[in-house]
């Protein structure tokens, strides 16, 4: 049996899929990743992307940090591809129990997905540091400079910066879905960022599924491998 009949043959079989994503997830829509040839790390910029959308930047020079993450880090306007409309699909079906992802798009909600786990935050959440009142997207895409709240406070995207530690509650309850998948597929992740890449471990079954186009640390121990784009092998699923 060829790897993707065995890919096949596990996802009917299981009840309680988890499934791991990275930026490769969201690549196929049209986003930039940090890490390809043509993401973000290879463009000149006046610092390096993970100093600008490091925490301590953003405290030094908001204004630097808006202006980037206006041009590059909002995605707004793409949509789902062909994998996250199947695994909206499966969640549908019964077979997925959760997304954890790595991702700050909200594409996998966009396509149906329920639950979905959002390691790094979301471009779509964004709250005043003072009062706490919310924002969406749009707020911080039409304001120039530092955008602000009525009260005066700097409205902040709720994702994860560089320094910055995790959502505890999200870790947790990723850890709790992929400890008791009964399948678990990682996709699209180089799996190098840690602690996310780390959450593969707490997978205590036989079926870890990985598939990314280039080979990661973790080849070894998974159960099956895929080398190919996610378009590729979601179109077949």
């Amino acid at each position: 049996m060829d790897k993707l009949e065995t890919l096949k043959a596990w996802v009917q079989e299981s009840k309680n899929i988890v499934f791991f994503g990275g930026a490769g997830v969201s690549t196929e829509s049209g986003i930039l990743d940090f890490r390809s040839v043509d993401g973000l790390y290879s463009q000149k910029f006046d610092y390096p992307p993970e100093t600008i959308i490091s925490h301590s930047f953003y405290l030094r020079n908001p204004e630097y940090f808006f202006r980037f993450y206006r041009e590059k880090m909002l995605p707004l306007g793409f949509e789902p591809n062909i994998t996250h409309r199947v695994l909206a699909r499966w969640e549908r079906e019964g077979r997925l129990s959760a997304v954890v992802t790595q991702n700050i798009d909200g594409l996998h909600q966009k396509a149906g997905s329920k639950k979905v786990y959002e390691l790094h935050g979301s471009v779509l959440r964004n709250y005043c540091t003072r009062c706490g009142k919310f924002y969406p997207a749009e707020f911080i895409k039409d304001s120039s400079g530092v955008p602000r709240c009525g009260c005066g406070g700097i409205v902040k995207p709720d994702v994860v910066l560089y320094e910055e530690s995790l959502d505890q509650r999200v870790l947790e309850k990723s850890v709790e879905a992929i400890a008791g998948a009964d399948m678990m597929i990682v996709a699209g992740t180089s799996l190098t960022v840690y602690p996310a890449a780390g959450l593969i471990r707490y997978y205590p079954g036989k079926k870890l599924v990985l598939i990314n186009r280039d080979e990661t640390p973790y080849d070894d121990y998974a159960n099956l491998v895929l080398h190919e784009t996610l378009g590729t092998v979601f179109s077949q699923l």
